[in-house]
């Protein structure tokens, strides 16, 4: 890890990061502040064997808020590498089998990926426009049980493309853009996946490439290239694309329910990515919404209590319940974000 002096100097007298942990709060024996001393000191060994190292959600609220602009994040994301290599690994949740279905993708498995879209709405092959999907076809088979259905957000997403004159290329040959094996030190899987995903974009000719999923957006941005260099094409969240086109179209959403809304600020679409207004101007087109924001919102929202499928704890649960009921306290009678991950949890 390199920090300039400057960085080094300020850390050591701060604290602005454990204060600002949502985990901290819950789980003091968390601590930031810490960890970046204990990488400072170089008692590496110490740090890697520490269980810790899977506690971090990657919310980003430490680092955003440090007054010298160390990225704790991906300090950790960093350590988590060499820590899988001496046997630290994260515990992994639902039995690890979204884990092991990102493995798999890394080989030559043949998906079926689009069975969901066909009945829905046109798409195509090769195009200007690239919907990543990203795992919500999964998620509708791993979390059916709790009565969700993640890929219907995908269903609805390619209605309103079609509707605003937008037939997207759908692919089957799509694989997991690779978010959770880099959260939790796998990065030969994820550079596998970084690099099939952009070979397929590019072979279907596309120049822009839209995602539903904060985690697929702001890692295509911020960690693809790494692996592969500049992309050759642009990246889109959904909601930024849509804010601006639909009132362009004269479209406008059908209300779902009654009462007052609220928006919960996904930390990959919020803090890493900056995008809070779009998915609120998206709310205000949908006649007769009332929306009613919780005293933690936008770039002070907190994190829902999950990251990449791995040490669902107490602590988890906790966050969990926390931003719940700070929804009830508001008097929402309905939670909208952004962030398919957030939803399930939430």
């Amino acid at each position: 890890m390199l920090l300039t002096q400057k960085q080094v100097d300020y850390c050591m007298e701060c604290g602005v990061c454990t204060g600002s942990c949502p985990v901290n709060r819950v789980s003091p024996s968390f601590s930031p502040r810490q960890m970046i001393k204990q990488a400072i000191m170089d008692c590496d060994e110490n740090l890697l064997a520490r269980r810790e190292l899977w506690s971090c959600l990657a919310c980003a609220r430490c680092s955003t808020r440090c007054p010298v602009q160390i990225d704790f994040p991906e300090v950790i994301r960093t350590y988590r590498g060499e820590a899988r290599k001496i046997g630290n690994r994260p515990l992994a949740s639902h039995h690890g089998v979204l884990q092991a279905i990102a493995g798999l993708q890394t080989g030559e498995v043949k998906q079926h990926r689009t069975a969901w879209a066909q009945e829905v709405g046109t798409f195509r092959s090769a195009g200007d426009t690239f919907y990543f999907v990203g795992c919500l076809p999964y998620f509708n088979v791993v979390f059916g049980y709790l009565g969700l259905t993640p890929v219907t957000t995908a269903q609805n997403i390619l209605r309103i493309l079609n509707r605003i004159g937008v037939e997207p290329v759908i692919s089957d040959d799509e694989r997991c853009c690779g978010h959770d094996a880099l959260w939790s030190g796998d990065e030969a899987t994820f550079q596998k996946l970084a690099r099939w995903n952009v070979e397929t974009i590019k072979a279907s000719g596309a120049k822009r490439v839209i995602f539903s999923c904060p985690e697929g957006y702001t890692t295509f941005r911020k960690h693809y290239p790494k692996v592969v260099g500049d992309l050759p094409f642009e990246v889109l969240h959904i909601t930024e694309f849509l804010a601006e086109e639909l009132p362009k179209a004269g479209l406008t959403l059908e209300p779902h329910g009654d009462g007052p809304v609220s928006y919960h600020d996904p930390c990959k679409l919020g803090r890493w990515a900056g995008i809070y207004e779009p998915p609120r101007q998206l709310l205000q087109l949908v006649p007769q919404t009332q929306l009613t924001e919780m005293p933690r919102n936008r770039e002070n929202a907190l994190c829902c209590g999950t990251s990449a499928w791995m040490e669902c704890s107490s602590c988890s649960k906790a966050m969990q319940m926390e931003r719940l009921q700070e929804a009830v306290d508001v008097g929402a009678q309905t939670l909208v974000t952004a962030c398919p991950k957030c939803q399930i949890h939430l």
